[in-house]
């Protein structure tokens, strides 16, 4: 059967379900009754739970936090486990980010690429399945989440309620199938000072979170504004943007607009972080052979209660232990500084030789003629709290930085592609 047409006969459509999805500012909200991360992100879900039944699917929602639509009768069944939520817009945007653009040949919009695109292209791939009239061996369920950018607080109240799957993936990654996931740990240094040496500095303004390398900065030093502008990309990429954090430091240390204990603290924070991302300004440039070397993002840079506040993002290889990093950094810490660990998350690991990692993998090299041999990332995905799954796609190799920026695109091409493999992946997972 060939699929490709058979997405092409249908693609326009996708896109009409697709744009309804894409208007939804499904940020993380309020906690409210019967929407536990916010209005917008369970107005999504309600919207794709819609069209799933349209589709013919029967669907069910977990704990007002996760649906699902399932095509089969099983109680065992393969998991594909996506998003809706989405991060904040942010400023500096082309296109309307709650809206499915399109320019040339490539989409734009908040979530086209992480996840609401390849999430809802797995959606409608399985519709094309059931459509064409094939018979799966095993159920398939779409699994969709609305809390995924904010720590995966709605996976335990899905698998309160639900078994788990007996394998599946989430297409919130990269290809070829994802094996391994690196551990982050997230750190706030807290370095003391006398009332009279913060005196000089204003508040840091900017948009500073841990999900994107800040690109502007601005603190004010006696009285004079110093601004810089850096690059965004995603905290997992931060070689790939400018760091609005360290930019600053580094024109406060040139235009020697502090002295004594905070001339030292911005000397420090250059030297030790300004472009290098491999943790090699800090002691804790350690690597290994299946992760590559560990990646370390400035994030946050803050007055906070009489200190300065500056909070890391440090992603490290699997076969480095939590302790072995925070050990090394705690000695190359400025002057009257606390380590404090503020957000953790264990490494994931599955058995790249698994006969269904081996599926996925097959039907990658079969569609796009790439190598398929499973890689690892340095990103966090549901994987690292959904048993038995994998990260796969929707990122092909040298696509990197796309997620969490202004005008976050995905080529029509690459869509349609995905659909494609998700559509043949689900089948080989379902059909053995």
């Amino acid at each position: 059967m060939d699929f490709s047409k058979i997405i092409e006969a249908h693609k326009e459509e996708f896109y009409r379900d697709l744009d309804q999805v894409m208007q939804i500012q499904s940020v993380k909200g309020t906690p409210v009754e019967g929407a536990p991360f916010g209005q917008g992100p369970k107005e999504a879900l309600m919207v794709v739970m819609e069209l799933a039944k349209s589709y013919g699917f029967e669907t069910k929602i977990v704990n007002d936090a996760v649906g699902y639509a399932q095509w089969g009768e099983g109680d065992e069944y393969i998991g594909v486990v996506g998003h809706l939520d989405v991060v904040p817009a942010g400023e500096g945007w082309s296109f309307p980010p709650f809206k499915l653009s399109k320019k040339g040949e490539r989409f734009y919009g908040r979530g086209i690429l992480d996840n609401k695109g390849p999430i809802m292209a797995c959606l409608f791939g399985l519709k094309l399945l059931k459509d064409s009239g094939i018979t799966l061996k095993k159920t398939i369920r779409i699994i969709f989440g609305t809390d995924e950018e904010n720590g995966s607080g709605d996976i335990p109240l899905y698998l309160s309620e639900e078994k788990a799957p007996s394998f599946g993936f989430t297409p919130d990654g990269k290809y070829p199938v994802v094996y391994g996931e690196r551990g982050i740990v997230n750190y706030e240094i807290l370095t003391d000072f006398s009332a009279d040496q913060l005196a000089v500095l204003g508040d840091f303004i900017g948009d500073q979170a841990r999900d994107h390398v800040p690109d502007e900065l601005a603190v004010a030093i006696n009285g004079k504004t110093i601004q810089v502008f850096g690059q965004r990309a995603p905290s997992n990429a931060p070689e790939l943007g400018v760091n609005a954090i360290t930019l600053l430091a580094e024109k406060i240390n040139q235009e020697k607009s502090v002295s004594g204990k905070l001339a030292a603290y911005f000397a420090w924070l250059e030297a030790s972080l300004k472009d290098k991302h491999a943790g090699e300004g800090l002691g804790i440039a350690f690597s290994d052979a299946d992760s590559g070397n560990l990646m370390v993002t400035p994030y946050e840079l803050v007055k906070k209660d009489g200190r300065l506040s500056l909070a890391l993002a440090v992603r490290y290889p699997v076969s480095i232990t939590e302790e072995e990093v925070t050990e090394a950094l705690a000695k190359h810490l400025p002057a009257d500084s606390q380590l404090t660990i503020v957000r953790r998350i264990k490494s994931h690991h599955f058995p790249k030789e698994d006969p269904n990692v081996q599926r996925l993998s097959n039907v990658y090299e079969e569609v796009t003629e790439l190598d398929g041999t499973p890689v690892t990332t340095t990103g966090a995905t549901y994987a690292r709290f959904v048993p038995n799954i994998v990260a796969f796609g929707p990122s092909f190799p040298g696509q990197k930085g796309i997620a969490h920026n202004q005008d976050e695109y995905m080529d029509e091409k690459d869509l349609l592609l995905n659909m494609e493999i998700y559509l043949r992946g689900m089948l080989a997972l379902a059909e053995k």
